[in-house]
């Protein structure tokens, strides 16, 4: 009775957990580069070398240059002259076409988003909002992933809303590319006498609340601006 129970209990065990497909492994290895990118956490112009991701991701290389291949459709990756993988160089010029980029694609899906969200909606935004002001508040012991995480949920939230399916994969490409710059920017803050992405994030909120979308999307663009201004300066001052 008990070895027909046993039986049993392995054959529910077989038909409800599934194997290990090798496209699930390649889905986790692009999530986890993907992600790495958003984060910023290589330099902007770093080489990536197949063998080396493969080994911190304990897989073999297969899935991971089947994820670099599609993060480089993406244009969040490049390959240069001799076929290798790197992460796309800053200069001024493509900060600025970054810029334009995101603050044309991002006001956008804000104008579309404004008359879908719902009261609910608001409590999250302001939600992830002071989750970003509490974790800047510790400047002593500030975790820059923790407040790249937090921006990101912040602008998600709202974008999501827009209910476009054609657009949200754009947004998602720009701020691959953008990963390294945002980082460099959170590093690069000053809390002294500097308006803070906090700071923008409310006037967003507050001016969707109160039906005034024009003021939003200048809030949205400044705090997209202001990152931007501030790895300007170090690129300047990197020149100089």
């Amino acid at each position: 009775m008990a070895k027909t129970s046993a039986i049993r209990a392995a054959a529910r065990t077989s038909r409800s957990i599934a194997p290990v497909s090798r496209e699930t492994v390649q889905e986790r290895v692009y999530r986890e580069l993907r992600q790495a990118l958003i984060y910023g956490r290589f330099e902007p112009g770093q080489a990536l070398t197949l063998h080396e991701l493969a080994a911190s991701l304990q897989t073999s290389p297969m899935p991971v240059r089947e994820s670099l291949a599609r993060l480089v459709s993406e244009q969040a990756l490049e390959t240069s002259s001799n076929r290798s993988v790197r992460v796309p160089a800053v200069d001024v010029r493509r900060l600025d076409d970054l810029l334009q980029a995101r603050s044309a694609i991002e006001g956008v899906v804000l104008e579309l988003a404004a008359p879908r969200l719902r009261p609910a909606d608001f409590v999250a935004l302001r939600g992830a909002n002071a989750d970003y002001a509490r974790i800047a508040s510790r400047r002593g012991l500030l975790s820059v992933d923790e407040a790249l995480g937090a921006n990101l949920a912040f602008h998600f939230l709202l974008y999501r809303a827009c209910g476009s399916p054609v657009l949200m994969p754009i947004i998602e490409s720009l701020w691959l590319q953008s990963g390294a710059l945002v980082r460099s920017a959170v590093e690069a803050y000053k809390p002294d006498g500097a308006v803070s992405a906090f700071h923008f994030h409310n006037q967003i909120v507050d001016a969707l609340e109160g039906g005034d979308v024009a003021r939003a999307k200048a809030a949205l663009i400044e705090d997209i601006g202001r990152a931007f201004s501030l790895v300007r300066e170090k690129l300047v001052e990197g020149a100089a």
